[in-house]
């Protein structure tokens, strides 16, 4: 990890991705996150990490090959995770940005099935257990969806301590400096994690910012889908969120059709 010979990958909220370019590795993501001398932190991480990972696919999430090490440098810990590189051209974003609208929206169709199918199957279970969703963290191959993002594992920690992992791991001084001034802020960051509706809406609020041009027909499918596809609560929950998106939307249209985009309205 320290050899010069590496590339580093888009940066994450978390760790620090890097691909080997020689060695034994070179088909290896390497994600290294913060060290520290705090072991018994850092042990039941990894233990969870591994539970995490049977819980994803024993639920039907294809995850690639994926472990975690911890590695002492000087008596600091180092998480790292080590996982099977995808290709490039089959991550989620670059695919559902480059394909047409309906090809789109069938591939949001694939991803969102297996997520609502996930928390069917985790629905029984006695651990608290969550799911974050974020376009970015999904490839599709010709057996159907990947799902690459497993840290935090979001698996039997309480709502206090994921928000104390969430401060202790996030790679923004942001992040951590909140979290020491405004505890509950931090703590709210995974409330979407750990909610049917928040993993659905986390997929479709990707898929609006990544095709903007195509908001209504998403947001149509969007909502077939809920109908179709959701039991309540979740149907509830998910509808509701897309009528603020959709309102949102409507909004905007309206209030900067001059200017050239909505986003920046003193531009």
């Amino acid at each position: 990890m320290a050899d010069a010979g590496t590339i580093q990958m888009q940066p994450r909220d978390y760790g620090v991705p890097m691909r080997p370019l020689t060695g034994p590795l070179t088909d290896r993501i390497l994600t290294a996150y913060r060290g520290g001398r705090d072991p018994d932190v850092q042990e039941a991480l990894a233990r969870r990490h591994e539970s995490y990972i049977d819980c994803l696919r024993l639920a039907g999430v294809r995850v690639p090959d994926t472990h975690m090490r911890l590695i002492e440098e000087a008596g600091i810990q180092h998480p790292v995770i080590v996982q099977t590189a995808v290709p490039q051209e089959t991550m989620l974003p670059r695919l559902v940005k480059q394909a047409g609208t309906q090809a789109a929206i069938g591939l949001l169709d694939r991803v969102a099935t297996d997520v609502a199918e996930f928390w069917r199957r985790v629905a029984q279970r006695p651990e608290r257990i969550g799911f974050h969703t974020p376009l970015d963290r999904f490839a599709m191959d010709e057996d159907g969806p990947l799902f690459l993002e497993t840290f935090p594992p979001l698996i039997s920690y309480n709502r206090d301590e994921m928000g104390q992992l969430i401060q202790r791991f996030a790679d923004s001084g942001l992040i951590r400096g909140l979290g020491k001034v405004l505890p509950g802020r931090i703590r709210d960051i995974q409330d979407r994690w750990y909610t049917p509706a928040g993993s659905i809406t986390t997929l479709i609020d990707g898929a609006l910012r990544l095709r903007p041009q195509d908001s209504e027909a998403l947001l149509e499918w969007a909502n077939g889908f809920a109908s179709a596809r959701l039991e309540a609560p979740w149907r509830d929950n998910v509808r509701t969120h897309l009528a603020r998106a959709a309102r949102r939307d409507a909004e905007g249209a309206r209030r900067w059709p001059l200017l050239g985009g909505r986003d920046r309205p003193h531009a």
